[in-house]
């Protein structure tokens, strides 16, 4: 039988995921960076990403719906970002930029597939405030990623 709370708490849950995994690799990019600048930025951008992961709890609990514990693994949004993460343990910049625009595009197709209308179920207004919002940060840091990887050039 279709659970319309369980399959929107499942798309949550994955996005989730991803903000987690996005948080853990920019908190590792931040240790690794070599400049002072770079190393502020990984770190906003760290945190950033574990606000938007309680942004979404907090529309989980709306549905009252479980907010998974990082134990599901899944997608290939989730792979990309498990994969970018071993670069962010890199000690060049360059290559940690190039990873985060690898992780950012990836999310921001989940993002996309979350939010088209054409998925099932359709998505509460709010839900879709927050989740817009976030979407619209991502898109707008992966423009300020790939300026900040032109100048280390």
């Amino acid at each position: 039988m279709y659970n319309y709370t369980d399959e929107l708490g499942n798309k949550l849950n994955s996005l989730l995921e991803k903000n987690y995994d996005a948080e853990k690799g920019y908190k590792k990019a931040a240790e690794n960076a070599k400049s002072d600048g770079l190393t502020r930025f990984f770190e906003r951008k760290s945190a950033e990403r574990y606000n938007f992961g309680h942004e979404i709890k907090q529309e989980l609990s709306n549905l009252n719906q479980e907010p998974d514990k990082g134990g599901s693994v899944a997608g290939a949004a989730h792979r990309t970002w498990m994969d970018v993460k071993s670069w962010f343990s890199s000690d060049n910049d360059e290559a940690m930029l190039e990873a985060a625009i690898t992780g950012e595009k990836a999310a921001l197709e989940e993002y996309n597939e979350v939010l088209s209308n054409k998925t099932e179920p359709h998505i509460p207004a709010q839900m879709m405030g927050v989740l817009g919002k976030q979407r619209m940060v991502i898109q707008s840091e992966l423009e300020t990623i790939k300026r900040l990887e032109d100048i280390i050039d």
